[in-house]
């Protein structure tokens, strides 16, 4: 395992004794493409790096040596189309196999590569390139989203657009050699957009050590090894593809599963794809693990598969529980973000417990703290931040590209603050209750939005929900849940009520909803994450505060006040 080159210990007895000696040491002037790529291909050339397929059923693999000589050539390719060091180049590539060739390409040259999906709209990208000043896009044409870029550069004409397939000829055509483009550990490595839940999307900044940081995620989160064969759900345009599809993963010697799918794939298509190409590991967020657990399993051979993590959104207990039934595996949360590796995460030392995000990572010293900026006591609710007092963990980002102020507002009083709240119990483990501004405080009650929607998924007529704070004059805010029903139910005041008894049976009057309004849809990120603060801004611009509204059922007196 090439990750433990980097590590004082090779093997682990405990927690203790990871969190004392698993943080790396941190080589001058490292290069993943140059110092893991180049040398694994040098040493153990024919080992498979990446295994790619689409949905017409083509599949191709890449060795080491295959990534390592196709990186330079495509380096080359760019080189000659007289993109270089510290230039920022936006990529739309979907789940391309050319991906990957590029971002090694890119990291051995210094470009800054910018990750994006596919699913962004014209001025979604005009706002990208000119927040990042890019001068060049490398896409892939999926039929839509070339229309959408050309619509975005209008009639600039500093802005060059190169297709993948014109990287995929140059890969047998440009010198397999390169000599090595020398960079420093601070020197920005990649840029990823934030989803923008509440904001406009931030650039997050991560410097030339931020591989070495998902050695956390793949060899202890994930728990892989020389022989897995791992697959990550994310597409190329977001950081979880970082986290699961390149750094961490080829660290730990796993091979890289993609399976590049158009448009929305299906259950079958996800257990068919595991178990033809015999998966043993796989991460995907509780979406994907939703549609798993109603699909009928024994149509597929799952035998291979033995790990299986989830993140992105919290857990709910009743997924685990039932995943946990069918497959014999636990699942192991995680919990990060597009600013940091895996920072919370249940390690293979403990037990998980269903719906919590575990316990801190090596080198991460999470703290949670009040609005003071004081440490909370366990099973008391606080924002998550990581000190810094030690210095940063190997792979917090360096900043938000171009914006010192949203930097000194993230980095302050010698703590990351993650915008994140949760609560750790008296096991230590951590349990996420929302975001920051997303958290409901009634009548001096402070509401985890996920807690609440939790239960509510449990009954059969829910599909989706959305729980928000509403403006009431008397508590200050109250619990309003959106809710997407499953076919065959309709939204009357019987179902409202049984809604609300089903709540109230499994958690704290308070926390039950005194509105409830059925919708077709939730408002959504392209990143597939809910929207609440849309959903507060459209409520808090209806003239009434706690009258219905259409669609909308409101009630009475808290189950508190009866």
């Amino acid at each position: 395992m090439f990750a433990l080159r980097f590590l004082k210990k090779t093997k682990f007895d405990n927690y203790n004794d990871y969190i004392e000696n698993a943080v790396p040491e941190i080589p001058n002037n490292f290069n993943f493409a140059y110092d893991v790529i180049d040398v694994i291909a040098r040493e153990n050339p024919d080992k498979i790096a990446l295994i790619w397929t689409d949905d017409s059923g083509v599949v191709k693999k890449f060795t080491f040596r295959d990534m390592a000589r196709m990186s330079n050539a495509a380096a080359n390719f760019l080189t000659a189309r007289g993109i270089g060091r510290g230039d920022t180049v936006l990529l739309f590539m979907r789940r391309r196999w050319e991906y990957w060739i590029l971002m090694m390409a890119m990291h051995k040259i210094g470009v800054i590569p910018i990750p994006s999906t596919n699913q962004l709209k014209a001025e979604d990208i005009k706002y990208r390139i000119d927040a990042a000043d890019c001068r060049t896009i490398i896409a892939f044409d999926d039929g839509n989203i070339i229309t959408e870029i050309k619509a975005a550069i209008g009639e600039r004409d500093n802005i060059q657009l190169i297709y993948s397939n014109e990287v995929a000829d140059a890969i047998d055509v440009y010198p397999q050699t390169l000599t090595r483009v020398p960079n420093e550990n601070t020197d920005t490595m990649v840029v990823y957009f934030t989803s923008g839940t509440t904001d406009q999307p931030k650039m997050v900044a991560h410097n030339f050590i931020y591989p070495l940081g998902h050695i956390n995620t793949a060899v202890f989160w994930q728990r892989l090894t020389d022989d897995d064969i791992h697959f990550t759900l994310s597409e190329s345009g977001w950081a979880k593809c970082s986290w699961g599809k390149m750094y961490g993963q080829w660290m730990a010697g796993a091979a890289v599963f993609v399976f590049d799918f158009a448009g929305r794939f299906t259950a079958h298509d996800l257990l068919a794809a595991i178990s033809a190409h015999h998966v043993t590991s796989f991460c995907a967020p509780p979406t994907a693990y939703k549609m798993i657990i109603h699909a009928d399993l024994k149509k597929y051979d799952l035998s291979s598969l033995v790990k299986a993590d989830i993140a992105g959104e919290a857990l709910n207990p009743e997924v685990y529980e039932r995943f946990l039934n069918m497959t014999g595996i636990k699942m192991r949360e995680g919990f990060g973000q597009t600013e940091t590796c895996v920072m919370l995460f249940n390690n293979e030392w403990i037990e998980p417990k269903p719906g919590s995000m575990g316990m801190p990572a090596a080198g991460w010293d999470v703290q949670l703290l009040d609005e003071r900026g004081v440490p909370v006591p366990d099973n008391t609710v606080g924002e998550i931040c990581v000190s810094l007092k030690k210095g940063r963990p190997t792979g917090l980002f360096q900043g938000y590209h171009k914006n010192e102020k949203q930097t000194a507002s993230a980095y302050r009083d010698g703590f990351y603050h993650t915008g994140d709240v949760a609560y750790r119990d008296s096991d230590g483990y951590y349990w996420f209750v929302g975001r920051n501004d997303d958290l409901i405080k009634s009548s001096g009650y402070r509401i985890s939005p996920f807690e609440v929607e939790s239960v509510l998924t449990e009954h059969p007529a829910v599909r989706e929900v959305a729980v928000t704070g509403i403006p009431d004059p008397s508590r200050g805010m109250a619990v309003k849940a959106t809710i997407v029903l499953n076919k065959y139910f309709q939204p009357t005041d019987i179902l409202t009520r049984q809604l609300r008894d089903h709540v109230r049976a499994r958690t704290a009057p308070y926390k039950c909803p005194r509105v409830i309004e059925y919708v077709d849809s939730l408002p959504m990120t392209i990143s597939g994450k809910i929207r609440r603060a849309l959903i507060r801004t459209l409520d808090n611009a209806k003239t009434s505060i706690i009258e219905p509204v259409k669609n909308t059922i409101g009630l009475g007196k808290d189950d508190n006040e009866k």
